[in-house]
């Protein structure tokens, strides 16, 4: 049965087409030529046009909806389909995942070509990974979605995003994969040496900054112990405003336009990072910069300006230590402000490739004492590293931020709980990426929304065999079978819990901790399995004792096997954590 479109699809779809120009590259919506002043995100779409900007870009997922309010805002969306990463388990050697990636992507142009708010196609992001992004097994994945898709569609252009242009991307993207019509680009701290690296190599094809914003958490400077320094949100601000001008308005003829990224808030690195509103959804210097930018039009109020967080004494300190700290917060129209300070633990996780991750608590009690100068901060008596936060609201409810890396000396346990899985396989630990047994009848989906104990999303595993049994192991690194390197410490743990029920109840499972054994060059320092158990209709709770094992390198941090049987197995998972 074919796939309903979105109400509003039923209008012509607007061609778009590349042009050859003298000065380069041109895009044409319509027959008119159309420069991308956009952003990435999911915060307001009428805020985002309002601030000038004309398109939005998407990463994946159902985005009808979108395209109906993009089109009546008068904006266009870049539609992302995404493709699988190696590190959340994909295996591009694998033709069964390879035809299912290809039929999804199949789905999705069948579904919004026809939908006039359609810009370009965003066929994957970074799928390539981080290193030198030259596994040819990739490309011709990539390439082959492309082709498909200018086949069902020759109206939209296609467009592959990388992460930077280092190591082989030019050379995949610009000449061995004829079906990429547009190359997207995310740059941070060196986005400005994009278009210079491109003009290089001899680039025969047009970018766009797919995203852009302030240095990274892997760019900026660190703590003797690891930690990013992250800039002041006014000095994020600078960075937007030195990118678009230079990488974006200095490259006429060899860009068709840019994506800020966020337009939005997420946790990465930190929780005010790369988001260009707070949590609350408070604006940020970032929006006032882009604003002016894409409108034309300097902000009438601007944000809070906070000055970098200063210190008196040492960052390193002993348990329980009381810490002074300085800033200098104004409002650049004079106006009164508030100010929150707040300490929460370090993440510790700063090359995350935009996998989901949680905020880490705010301390109760740290503050002791706040003026418009500083904060007394009493530490925890807890070792490992923290991360002291100052906001500025205006009265407009716009923000500004700076934050300090501080370090409480000793050693520091693993915090509970870790957890294998919460709403989405992306972000987690381990990847569930070891598959066992009858893996020709096994279907894994990670993002299923109808069957949940808590959250969005639940696991749902499928074992069609009549007989015989599958399993599937979460692994650190994905793929590793005692060849690699990798595993968490989990000291401290004293059980892995999680929630499982059957599709109809009476299904047969185990689970399990831990799978390398010692003969493989890098086992698991634990085993342990709970096994013989019959799943019921109900949720219910299923708790591994781990007290006393050797948690120090847990490299396969869940295991589940499926017993088949006359009737296919659905088996649900949820809430999968390691807890103290």
């Amino acid at each position: 049965m074919p796939l309903a479109l979105p109400a509003v699809a039923a209008a012509d779809p607007i061609p778009v087409e590349l042009r050859r120009t003298g000065e380069g590259w041109e895009l044409l919506r319509g027959g008119q030529p159309y420069f991308i002043r956009g952003a990435g995100g999911e915060a307001s779409l009428a805020a985002l046009a309002a601030a000038g900007a004309n398109s939005i870009r998407t990463w994946g997922g159902d985005v009808g909806r979108l395209l109906d309010e993009a089109h009546a805002l008068g904006m266009t969306v870049t539609v992302g389909i995404w493709l699988g990463h190696e590190r959340h388990g994909f295996d591009y050697s694998d033709e069964a995942q390879l035809a299912d990636q290809l039929e999804r992507a199949r789905q999705t142009v069948l579904r919004y070509r026809g939908h006039p708010a359609l810009l370009i196609w965003g066929i994957g992001n970074e799928m390539e990974g981080f290193g030198a992004g030259d596994d040819p097994a990739i490309w011709a994945a990539v390439n082959q979605v492309a082709a498909m898709v200018k086949e069902l569609d020759p109206h939209h252009p296609t467009m592959t995003v990388t992460a930077f242009v280092h190591g082989e991307r030019i050379g995949f993207v610009h000449r061995r994969s004829p079906a990429i019509d547009i190359h997207g680009v995310n740059a941070y701290a060196a986005a400005a040496q994009v278009p210079a690296l491109l003009r290089a190599v001899g680039a025969t094809k047009p970018f766009v900054l797919t995203e852009f914003g302030p240095p990274g958490p892997w760019e900026t400077p660190k703590t003797a112990w690891g930690a990013p320094y992250e800039p002041t949100s006014d000095a994020k601000a600078r960075a937007y405003r030195e990118t678009y001008e230079t990488a974006v308005l200095g490259a006429e003829g060899m860009t068709l336009g840019s994506y800020a990224f966020l337009w939005g808030h997420k946790m990465e690195g930190t929780a005010t990072w790369l988001g260009m509103f707070l949590e609350d959804g408070a604006p940020t210097a970032a929006v006032d910069v882009m604003t002016e930018l894409w409108s034309g039009r300097p902000a009438t109020d601007h944000a809070p300006v906070v000055g970098p967080l200063q210190l008196e004494g040492e960052a390193e300190v002993p348990p329980g230590a009381r810490v002074r700290v300085r800033a200098a917060a104004t409002d650049p129209e004079g106006k009164e402000i508030r100010l929150r300070w707040a300490l929460r633990p370090e993440s510790g996780e700063y090359l995350t490739g935009g996998d989901f991750r949680r905020g880490p608590p705010e301390i109760e009690g740290a503050i002791l004492e706040s003026t418009r100068d500083g904060a007394l901060v009493r530490m925890p008596e807890e070792p490992g590293p923290y991360r002291l936060f100052l906001t500025a609201y205006d009265e407009a409810g716009k923000a500004g931020t700076a934050n300090l890396p501080l370090l409480v000396k000793g050693q520091p346990r693993p915090r509970m709980p870790v957890a294998v899985y919460e709403d989405r396989f992306e972000g987690m630990p381990w990847a569930p990426s070891g598959w066992m047994g009858g893996v020709e009848h096994l279907t894994l989906d990670g993002d299923q929304t109808a069957v949940v104990h808590e959250g969005r999303a639940a696991v749902r595993i499928r074992y069609e065999g009549r007989s015989g049994w599958a399993g599937i192991a979460w692994q650190d690194p994905p793929n590793n079978w005692g060849d690699l390197d990798g595993g968490r410490d989990l000291r401290g743990a004293t059980a892995l819990e999680l929630w499982a029920r059957g599709e109809y109840g009476g299904e047969q499972v185990s689970f399990g901790v831990g799978l390398l054994e010692r003969d493989r060059a890098f086992p698991d320092s634990a085993i342990a399995r709970l096994e013989g158990i019959a799943l019921t209709q109900e949720w219910r709770r299923y708790r591994i004792a781990l007290k006393g094992l050797d948690l120090s390198a847990i490299r396969t941090g869940f295991v589940v096997t499926l017993t088949g049987r006359a009737t296919p197995v659905t088996v649900y998972l949820d809430s999968i954590r390691f807890v103290r």
